[in-house]
């Protein structure tokens, strides 16, 4: 899917049960992370589960750019042999990321502390995105802006240092991006570069980087011990290696979801990462009265993984903490679309980072739950959600503002709603899930468009 095609609206209407099993796309934050490092690293890295949505394809094309060489062997399976740090090219044409707000961010990073220079660009919406937290630190790095849009915005190029400077850096806010882009760019650092952060945040980047071959050293941080301290040891010698990429469980949230709210549905979602730092929302959905079953637990490509088996459930409203948002803060638009069938009120706290994603997610959803008749309020940075145990109204088009995941989140609440929903436009839902349409229809779910 282009940036440029044209609007795909979608509609998604009550139905049977949902019936069956699906095994979601690999997960996007390891499969972004799995082409940088293949870049980066000597040799060949083989790679198995890659999601090959929009986001990550940009990725690979921005990681072939830069010098590395890959192939496609089939479905999610690919080789890519990298240059090593210190060895990137400078590319030909701008790097354009399309609508992949991580991709970007993270290459921003690897860019930031290699003797190369390069240009950012991506989508209306990539346009749109904040890139001032990522950048500050890598000015610290010895970085260079050499353009940029105004208030730090893509398009804009970066042009890196012969060796980065080591740094300690605590990020402002809890985001796995930031504290990803200079570990990437301390790969290039004659020392040791040290991001704290206050709040943990998903590890994957520390994980693989000790699967390449780095030293990643991790300890607690704070009066609580709720943040840690990563401290990376810059310019090893990094090895291609082989990556079997998990299901990702920001995909499976949306039939996890559906399974909860049609009537009479199980289903089982195969192969998901259980990931501490990831499962947030299923821990949310179990306080409110989810009925979902750990199966099968295993370990894949360094993580642990699961089958859920899903089945319809009365939930009830619960209250989220603000400290448990790193672990699924991109759920949150599917979590707010159950909450309107629980009874009782939902409050979501702390939301703040949802204003700066791929649109405002926060007005977004507020903006899809009130074309559809679901009672909800904004206080600050909470969104509450009050439901009534039934299904609510529907009937609306919600605009989704180019963002994947607002699109699939009221889908859902359309399998399930008195009247069918739809989106205006569905096209970049496969920037993250391809094949969410035929692997929900073939659940039972009536989708069309």
């Amino acid at each position: 899917m282009s940036h440029a095609t044209e609007p795909q609206p979608v509609t998604a209407s009550p139905g049977a049960p949902l019936r069956g099993a699906l095994r979601p796309p690999g997960d996007k934050s390891i499969s972004h992370r799995a082409m940088i490092l293949g870049l980066l690293s000597i040799g060949e890295t083989r790679i198995e589960g890659l999601l090959e949505g929009d986001d990550v394809l940009s990725t690979a094309s921005a990681a072939r750019q830069l010098g590395a060489s890959m192939e496609r062997l089939g479905d999610g399976r690919w080789v890519v042999r990298g240059v090593g740090i210190g060895g990137m090219s400078d590319p030909a044409e701008t790097l354009d990321f399309g609508n992949a707000g991580t991709g970007s961010r993270l290459m921003m990073g690897v860019v930031g502390g290699q003797p190369v220079t390069a240009t950012f660009d991506g989508d209306a919406s990539l346009r749109k995105r904040p890139m001032r937290r990522i950048l500050d630190p890598l000015l610290k790095m010895g970085t260079e802006i050499v353009g940029e849009a105004e208030g730090g915005r893509v398009p804009l190029t970066l042009r890196g240092p012969s060796e980065a400077i080591p740094i300690t850096y605590e990020t402002p806010v809890a985001s796995a991006q930031i504290k990803s882009a200079v570990l990437f760019a301390g790969l290039n650092a004659p020392g040791v570069t040290t991001v704290i952060e206050t709040a943990a945040t998903r590890d994957h980047t520390e994980r693989m980087l000790r699967l390449f071959g780095a030293e990643v050293v991790v300890t607690p941080h704070g009066p609580e011990g709720h943040g840690r301290a990563i401290a990376l040891t810059g310019q090893p010698t990094l090895r291609g290696t082989g990556v079997v990429v998990p299901a990702d469980p920001s995909s499976a949230a949306f039939p996890l979801v559906a399974a909860l709210i049609v009537p009479g549905s199980e289903v089982t979602i195969e192969g998901v990462m259980m990931n501490p730092l990831r499962i947030g929302l299923i821990t949310t959905l179990i306080e409110m009265g989810g009925d979902i079953e750990r199966l099968n637990e295993r370990e894949e490509g360094g993580e642990t993984v699961a089958d859920l088996r899903v089945r319809a459930s009365r939930l009830k409203g619960v209250g989220v903490p603000a400290e448990r948002a790193p672990a699924m803060i991109d759920e949150y638009p599917v979590l707010a679309v159950a909450a309107a069938f629980a009874e009782g009120t939902t409050r979501m706290n702390g939301l703040h980072e949802l204003r700066v994603k791929e649109s405002d997610r926060l007005a977004a959803v507020a903006d899809g739950l009130g074309a559809n008749g679901i009672d909800y309020a904004i206080e600050g940075d909470d969104l509450i959600v009050h439901g009534n145990g039934s299904a609510p109204r529907g009937g609306g088009t919600v605009a989704t503002h180019l963002d994947h995941r607002i699109a699939m989140s009221f889908l859902v609440l359309g399998l399930a709603s008195q009247h069918p929903v739809s989106v205006d436009d569905g096209a970049m839902i496969a920037t993250s899930f391809p094949s969410f349409t035929l692997s929900m229809r073939a659940l039972g779910a009536t989708i069309s468009g």
